[in-house]
Order: C-alpha cells, then structure tokens, then sequence
C-alpha cells in the first residue's frame, strides 16, 4: 500500500509528479503574480529615470540662482523670486472660434516674455543687457525642466497608486525621450551660462556676416533691418538683435517692411536651423519651399500671409541637427556650414531673380553669442 503511495522512486506521488510540480508552479505563479511582478520591475526602472530627472530639475534650479547672484548682484535672496517664477505657467487662448487666434496667441506670449523681463530687471542691479538675456534664457529652460519632471512625477505617483501597469508601461516607452530632452535642457544652460552661440543660431550667424559693415536699423521688438546691394540687386536682411539670446519678432518685421515700408519684395529666402532625422548627418543642408521658423506659429502665420497676400515665393534653406545640438554650444560640423549656406543664397538670388529686384533673406534663430 505504502509503495504504491510513494511510487516506484519513493518519493511522494512518484518522481514524475515532483518534475511535474517544479515545471507547473512557476507558470502558476506567473499566471496570477506575473503583471505584478512586471509593475514591480517597471517602478523600479520609472523610479530611477525620476530620480534623474529630479537631479537635473534641482541642478538647473541650482545653475540659475547661482548666474543671477554671481552676474546680477541682486540686492535681496533670490531663493525665493526664482522658485516662484519657476512656477509660472501660460494659459493658452480658448480656440473654439479660430477666427482672430494669431493676435491672441500673440498677446498672450507677448506679455509673458515681458513678465519675465520685468522680473530680471527687478533683480538685476549689476550685469549689462547680454547677461540679463542669457539670465532669461537660463531661467526658460530651468523652467521646462521643472515643468517635465511635474508632468511625469504625476503620471508616476498616479500609475503607483493605482497598479496600472498601462500608464507604468506608457512612462517607460516615453522615458528616454523625456531624459534626452532634460539633458539637451541641461547642456543649453551650460551654453547660456557661456554666452556661445548655439545650434539653432546658425542662421542669425550667417545673415549676421552678410551684415557687417552695413548700417542697421531696429524694425521691430529685438530684430534688425540692414539694407545692401548684390549684383545689382538689392537685399533686405533680417535678424534678431545679438549678442544676446533673442529670438525677436521676424513675423512682425517682414510684415512690416512689406506693408509700411512698401519695399516691392520679389523673393524671401528663409534661413533656420531644423531637427534632423534619425540617421541623417549634422550639419547637412537642405532647400525647400514655405516658411522655415519654428515657434508657437505667430511669426509664420504673418509671414505666409503677407507674402501670400503679395504673391511673394519663399524659399528655405536649413541645416539639420538634432535636438541636443540644437540648444548646445554650436558643433564645428554646423558652424562649418555658414560659407555653404551663404552659396546657396547667392545662387538661388542669381537663378530666381533679375537686376534692379528687391529681395529679403531672414536668418531665424536664438542669437546667442551671435553679433552682427
């Protein structure tokens, strides 16, 4: 009786039955525990990326005290002014009737950055026009750093506290990209603190170099207007103010200098940075057709319908970098691009155009380091 109980091997149920339970309970396991286990393993993971993220958001809060002390000399603690505009936040305009958004979406942006300016003035008492303009800049991107880490310890705190493991699982998919965003951030405050010029300054740079030793005038909010003679043609060149990191109002300015100035403008050529693709080299440069700005949209959609309105063809050159490059100190490989840019210029102005017509090229970007 006691043999057949044991089985032939004498242990419980038999050998087989011993092997058939190690094989089956895992798999038992897994099949109720196993989601568990996964939540478990993606907090784990979440939870590291958040405490990296957290470091950065810290640092740069860190950074930007520490340029507004050392640069500005305020006279009272700035713990306390630079977390509260650290905490700011724009409500964009109700959208429901688009009829009229361009100008809200305008005023609203337009009364933010003079907030901002306004707080720098409040605290500077030291510290000339270029450091106060890499302080907001320092303070921009301090900003959007904490405002990631907001959004995802949200999502972090709420997928924990109630075990879905579809947000958990949504946050690790995103969460290299949302770090590769707060490190670009991070390696922009760096560029600020330096006054180099970055990526995205490139096409200030290049219009910048067909400025010099020509008078120029301010056409709108931060952005410059020089005029200069090619070939028997006359140009009409457009930047931001630089040194400075300003990306001023090209909208404005080139709808300013065909409506009000009547200048009769026969070409636009836009000049700007653009992200590259994955795969694609930095530094390489593309042409094409439309607007090249980026932005909320202000200054395009007032480009495009002013040379809409006059029938004015808008051509765009850019050079791809990506995100990183961007907003970092400007990469040898996109520096070297300028002279190569500016043939291209030159070229599209001789095969487009002929003696005695007016042209506008626009060089869009953060100046930055960047005179003219």
């Amino acid at each position: 009786m006691f043999e057949l109980l044991l089985g032939p091997g004498g242990g419980l149920f038999g050998d087989n039955t011993l092997y058939q339970l190690i094989f089956y309970i895992p798999f038992i396991l897994f099949l109720f525990y196993g989601q568990k286990l996964q939540s478990y393993m993606i907090l784990g993971e979440v939870s590291r990326a958040m405490g990296r993220l957290k470091i950065l958001k810290e640092k740069s809060r860190k950074e930007a005290m520490d340029y507004i002390t050392s640069n500005l000399k305020p006279q009272s603690d700035t713990a306390e002014k630079i977390d509260q505009i650290l905490e700011y936040f724009t409500i964009m305009p109700v959208d429901m009737d688009p009829s009229g958004i361009v100008g809200k979406l305008e005023h609203t942006f337009t009364i933010r950055d003079d907030r901002i300016k306004s707080e720098i003035r409040v605290l500077a008492t030291e510290g000339d026009l270029v450091q106060k303009s890499a302080a907001e800049n320092i303070l921009e991107a301090a900003t959007a750093l904490n405002f990631i880490f907001k959004i995802i310890r949200h999502f972090y705190v709420q997928g924990k506290r109630t075990s879905n493991i579809y947000v958990l699982i949504s946050l690790q998919m995103i969460m290299p990209m949302i770090l590769q965003q707060a490190n670009a951030l991070m390696e922009a405050i760096d560029a600020f603190k330096q006054i180099q010029p970055i990526g995205d300054g490139i096409g200030p740079m290049i219009v910048g170099k067909m400025m010099l030793d020509y008078e120029k005038k301010e056409i709108a909010r931060d952005t410059l207007l020089t005029e200069c003679q090619y070939n028997n043609r006359t140009l009409y060149l457009i930047k931001s103010t630089g040194p400075g990191g300003n990306v001023g109002e090209p909208g404005k300015a080139v709808e300013k200098l065909i409506n009000e100035i009547d200048a009769d403008i026969k070409l636009i050529i836009m000049i700007d940075a653009a992200l590259k693709l994955e795969g694609e080299k930095t530094g390489e440069i593309s042409e094409g057709i439309g607007a090249a700005i980026g932005g909320i949209g202000v200054d395009r959609f007032k480009i495009e319908e002013t040379a809409s309105k006059r029938d004015i063809p808008m051509h765009a050159i850019v050079v791809k970098q990506s995100l990183l490059e961007a907003i970092s100190v400007m990469k040898k490989e996109i520096a070297e691009t300028a002279g190569n840019v500016s043939e291209i210029v030159y070229r599209i102005i001789d095969e487009k155009t002929k003696e005695k017509d007016k042209m506008l090229i626009v060089g869009v970007g953060n100046t930055l380091g960047v005179a003219q």
